[in-house]
């Protein structure tokens, strides 16, 4: 059973998973989408998005805890000026994971992971959602202009 291992440790040492996270997760806030096999973009996504939520809210705590998982200043930058703003209206759900097929050397299952709010080709079909909604109620009831009559014209 295995209760309680959350974590996919990729076959690799705890010091070289968490610096080769850190450095997915740079490429990733840098270019918006990166290339890699499903396991490690399902464990990017994991270390990347509790980062996106920090940055939301631009406080040196905020920054500093982000600095100190992904050790590169260029990226704390840009994540907290430019993916923050993009994202800030979001509840969550930064990156999407698109499977692309098998590698051709290995046969590894290989995925693209990307930022949500930077692919303006699913975004492009998307309509704004209305902000209002339509009752039944209104189109029953259908509301009539008062009628003038001769006697309150004459009275003017």
């Amino acid at each position: 059973m295995r209760h309680g291992k959350k974590i996919n440790h990729l076959g690799r040492k705890t010091a070289h998973r968490k610096a080769m996270l850190a450095n997915m997760a740079c490429s990733l806030i840098e270019h918006k989408r990166i290339n890699t096999t499903v396991a490690k973009a399902k464990a990017l996504k994991q270390f990347v998005e509790p980062m996106i939520t920090k940055s939301k809210e631009d406080t040196t705590h905020n920054r500093r805890i982000v600095m100190s998982r992904l050790r590169q200043k260029d990226a704390v930058t840009e994540l907290f000026r430019e993916v923050a703003t993009k994202v800030a209206d979001r509840p969550g759900g930064y990156t999407r994971i698109i499977k692309l097929g098998n590698r051709l050397g290995d046969n590894a299952d290989m995925a693209m992971i990307e930022l949500v709010d930077y692919n303006e080709i699913y975004n492009a079909d998307k309509k704004a959602k209305k902000t209002t909604r339509r009752s039944r109620r209104g189109k029953a009831k259908a509301v009539t202009p008062p009628i003038e009559t001769k006697a309150s014209n004459e009275e003017e």
